[in-house]
C-alpha cells in the first residue's frame, strides 16, 4: 500500500486473486459465482452498510465523495449498495466488477442505526492507511460478503488523507479517533439490536482499535468482554512493545484476538523504517506473538504479490481463517501460545 496507488493495487489484487483461484483451486469459480445460493451473506439479501465516522462530511454528504479527509465530530450513516453481477460469465466472476455505493442517508447518532432493527450479530471493520471513505466502505462490504457474514455489517472510518505520502497525518488521525471508536463500541454493546460484536481491523486500524479496546476495558472491566466475539488484526501496523503492553491491559479481550502476520509484508517494512526500526506486529515472528498467548496465523507463504499487505481481502484462504475465527472454529488458546488450524 505504501508502494503504489490505491486504485491500481486493488484492481490488480482482485483480478489476480480471481485468476489464481480459478487456476489453482478446482471448483473455486463455482463457489464464487454460485456460492450465494448455498451460503449467502446477509449483504446479498439486504445490501445496506452501517457507518460510524469521524470524517467531516463534504457538501452535507449528499453526493460523492460523501465524507472527506478532514476531521469532524462522530456521526453515522446508512449506505445503500448495488452488488456486483453474480452471473458465472459476468465481470465479477473474474474480479473486474465490484460493489457500488448508490445512496447515503445521514443519521444524528450511531444509536439511530439500530432503531427497529432485528437483533443480529455485527461485523465491525476498521480500515488502515491511505484509504478514502468509499474505499473503506467497499472494503468492509467485500470482507463481509467474502466471508459470508450473517448479521449487520458496519465500518468505522477515520479521517485518512488517502495520499501515499501522508502516513504521518493518517497515523495521528487514527489515534485522534480512538475515543470515538470507544463510544461507537459502547453504543453497540448497549443496543438491543446487536448480538455478538466481531471486529476486524487492518494496518493502522489495529492501533486505534487496540487503544479503544484498552479504554473500554479500563472503563467497564470484564463486563465489556461478554458480547465481543472475535477480534482479528490483519497486518497490524503497531509497535510490538506498545502492543505487548496493551495486551496485558485488556483482560478477557486478549484471548479473543487472532493476528494475521506476514514477515514479507513490504508495506510494514517501510512502516518499520519510518518508526526508527521498531518491529511492527504484522511482520513479527510468530513465536514472539504466541508468547503473549494469542492466536497467530502466519500468512507469509500466502502472498503472491510484492506488497502482501491486503491478504485479508485478496486471499481466499485468509478470508476462511477470518470466518473460522468468527465461527469459533480456530484452535483454542493455550498457555505459551497456540497452533491454529493450518491455512
Amino acid at each position: 500500500m505504501l508502494l503504489g496507488t490505491e486504485m491500481s493495487r486493488r484492481t490488480v489484487l482482485r483480478a489476480g486473486a480471481a485468476a489464481a483461484c480459478a487456476a489453482a483451486l478446482p471448483g473455486c469459480a463455482n463457489v464464487i459465482a454460485g456460492g450465494a445460493k448455498y451460503d449467502a451473506s446477509d449483504l446479498s439479501a439486504n445490501p445496506t452498510l452501517l457507518v460510524a465516522t469521524t470524517r467531516k462530511p463534504v457538501g452535507g454528504a449528499r453526493a460523492e465523495p460523501w465524507f472527506g479527509s478532514e476531521r469532524g465530530t462522530l456521526s453515522a450513516a446508512r449506505v445503500k449498495l448495488t452488488p456486483p453481477d453474480g452471473g458465472r460469465f459476468s465481470l465479477a466472476s473474474i474480479g473486474l466488477d465490484n460493489w457500488r455505493i448508490d445512496a447515503l442517508e445521514r443519521l444524528a447518532d450511531v444509536g439511530d442505526l439500530f432503531r427497529l432493527a432485528p437483533r443480529r450479530d455485527l461485523l465491525l471493520y476498521v480500515h488502515g492507511y491511505n484509504t478514502t471513505f468509499e474505499s473503506a466502505a467497499l472494503d468492509a462490504v467485500k470482507l463481509s460478503d467474502g466471508i459470508r457474514f450473517h448479521g449487520h455489517t458496519m465500518v468505522f472510518t477515520w479521517p485518512s488523507r488517502a495520499k501515499l505520502l501522508d502516513y504521518g497525518y493518517d497515523r495521528e488521525s487514527a489515534m485522534w479517533s480512538r475515543d470515538a471508536l470507544e463510544r461507537t463500541i459502547d453504543t453497540l454493546l448497549a443496543s438491543q439490536s446487536v448480538g455478538t460484536i466481531h471486529i476486524v481491523a487492518h494496518s493502522i486500524g489495529t492501533m486505534v482499535t487496540m487503544e479503544a479496546l484498552r479504554q473500554l476495558y479500563a472503563h467497564q472491566g470484564e463486563a465489556a468482554t461478554a458480547r465481543i466475539g472475535s477480534i482479528v488484526f490483519a497486518s497490524p501496523d503497531i509497535d510490538m512493545d506498545v502492543f505487548s503492553a496493551s495486551v496485558e491491559r485488556i483482560g478477557g479481550l486478549a484471548p479473543k484476538i487472532t493476528i494475521v502476520t506476514a514477515t514479507n509484508d513490504r508495506a510494514l517494512s517501510v512502516s518499520r523504517w519510518i518508526a526508527g526500526g521498531m518491529t511492527r506486529v504484522g511482520a513479527a515472528q510468530k513465536a514472539q506473538l504466541e508468547r503473549l498467548g494469542l492466536r497467530v496465523i502466519d500468512a507469509s507463504q500466502q502472498g503472491w504479490g510484492i506488497i502482501n499487505h491486503d491478504l485479508f481481502l485478496s486471499n481466499t484462504e485468509i478470508r476462511q481463517v477470518i470466518r473460522r475465527a468468527i465461527d469459533g472454529r480456530l484452535a483454542g488458546r493455550a498457555p505459551g501460545g497456540v497452533t491454529a488450524q493450518p491455512l
